[in-house]
């Protein structure tokens, strides 16, 4: 834990971005595994995108001390960051205990763009992951700053800066949103 300690000091921390619309319930489910990020000292912020959302999705996020960010675009979310690393998740997706350090330690070696692996336990069969549409940012993504603006264009949202793209898998997992 130590060492964890020492590379959050150093790395400067990492902003988490959610683009949602009308994701108050997801939005509560995904934050809520943030906590022990923000505990730790890994995450300086969270930021919300939001695509104009009639729920309560305002709410929730600021009950949970995010910036919201609404009718803004995702580079817009990029320019409030505080931070040189960020993390998009969908709204919904839940990062299972055990992430912060492989996170922490990817960030630390600068390896480029990254996502966590599916969990095990709630990963669909086979044959729907073959043949069923994923979102890019499915797994999340883990991208430094300087990538990320280099790769986003105007109007464009977070599956559009992961599709393509060659990310490693991270030995963390997430439970992608329904």
């Amino acid at each position: 834990m130590e060492i964890l300690v020492t590379l959050i000091y150093w790395l400067g921390m990492i902003s988490v971005l959610i683009e949602t619309h009308n994701s108050d319930e997801l939005l509560a489910r995904t934050l809520a595994g943030l906590v022990g990020g923000a505990v730790e000292g890994l995450l300086s912020d969270v930021i919300i995108v939001d695509y104009g959302s009639s729920d309560q999705t305002h709410r929730v996020a600021d009950a949970a001390g995010c910036i919201f960010l609404q009718d803004q675009t995702l580079i817009d979310g990029f320019r409030r960051a505080r931070s040189e690393w960020f993390l998009l998740v969908e709204p919904g997706a839940r990062l299972l205990d055990g992430w912060i350090e492989p996170v922490a330690v990817h960030v630390e070696r600068s390896q480029g763009p990254a996502c966590f692996s599916c969990s095990h336990v709630h990963r669909k069969p086979l044959f729907n992951r073959l043949f069923s549409k994923r979102s890019p940012i499915a797994d999340g993504l883990l991208i430094s700053k300087r990538q990320a603006m280099a790769l986003l264009k105007p109007e464009k949202k977070a599956a559009d800066l992961a599709r393509g793209l060659a990310m490693k898998r991270l030995r963390a997992e997430i439970i992608p949103a329904a």
